[in-house]
């Protein structure tokens, strides 16, 4: 069960980054306007690239959250995702303390509740 639980995180943090890299990769001058409100507006269109360029590593978290989902030797499949969802703990940790205090919820706490999860399943 609690494997199950653990899987369903990190399914729903592999969504999330995939959100992410379409929102920084496609939609940045669009609908990223009304997600980033405290962005100033006219510094979206010269942030472009640089915003396509964070939504691709997005999109490289989300890769290795469903990859470790597919994978089929269970110690590999709990290790790859162990080191995924690490990265995207480190990250909105990261982004919390030089951003925005909102990108740890939303970023780093589902990646870590996934890591302990997955670490409570290893343990009993």
């Amino acid at each position: 069960m609690i494997l199950l639980l653990a899987k369903i995180i990190i399914g729903i943090v592999a969504l999330l980054h995939i959100y992410f890299l379409w929102l920084e990769m496609f939609a940045w001058t669009t609908k990223a306007k009304k997600v980033f409100r405290t962005f100033p507006e006219e510094l979206f269109e010269p942030t472009k690239t640089l915003a396509a360029n964070q939504g691709l590593y997005n999109g490289f978290l989300a890769a290795g959250l469903i990859w470790s989902l597919i994978i089929q030797d269970a110690v590999w499949q709990v290790y790859v995702a162990m080191f995924f969802l690490g990265c995207v703990a480190v990250a909105g940790i990261y982004g919390a303390a030089t951003a925005s205090k909102k990108i740890f919820l939303v970023q780093a706490l589902p990646a870590l509740v996934g890591i302990l999860l997955l670490l409570i399943h290893q343990f009993l």
